[in-house]
């Protein structure tokens, strides 16, 4: 009897110290898969920051030049608000629905001032200054936003 119960002790022993370990394998996997997406986000949201802010100076740059012709003001801007297209998507598939929405209205924001400095809006125009405040104002929100996805402080959204 004395051995049946060393062997069952043994038995139970052995089976909790495994569930034991896999239940600390499993959440070590599910925090460290929660950090990946995490950094995975942190990445994407500063590289569309990064490529929304290029565009923007670039339209701006386009605005201040009186004489830059309008075939040329078309292409320049075009071209620097194209690669903002393709982040727009990654974004959509991978930031949760706040940032998304978020994003679209900025991105949306950016577009609208890029086609008025493509039809020849100069920085001082009233139009172009509406335009830049409404994309300040959505870009402050997706900053926002992403702050807040990344736990990152949401009450700071200075540059």
């Amino acid at each position: 009897m004395l051995q049946w119960i060393t062997l069952i002790s043994t038995v139970v022993g052995a089976a909790i110290a495994t569930g034991s370990a896999m239940l600390l394998d499993r959440r070590r996997w599910q925090r460290e898969r929660l950090d990946r997406g995490l950094e995975i986000r942190r990445t994407l949201y500063g590289d569309y920051l990064a490529c929304l802010s290029e565009a923007r100076h670039t339209c701006g740059d386009v605005a201040r030049d009186p004489d830059m012709r309008l075939p040329e003001r078309r292409t320049v801007a075009r071209e620097a608000f194209g690669p903002c297209i393709g982040m727009r998507y990654q974004m959509t598939i991978t930031a949760p629905t706040p940032v998304v929405s978020a994003s679209e209205d900025a991105f949306r924001r950016l577009r609208d001032l890029r086609d008025r400095v493509m039809a020849g809006v100069l920085v001082t125009d009233a139009a172009y200054l509406a335009g830049r405040r409404d994309y300040d104002d959505a870009l402050a929100t997706l900053r926002l936003r992403m702050r807040e996805d990344l736990g990152s402080g949401a009450g700071d959204t200075r540059h």
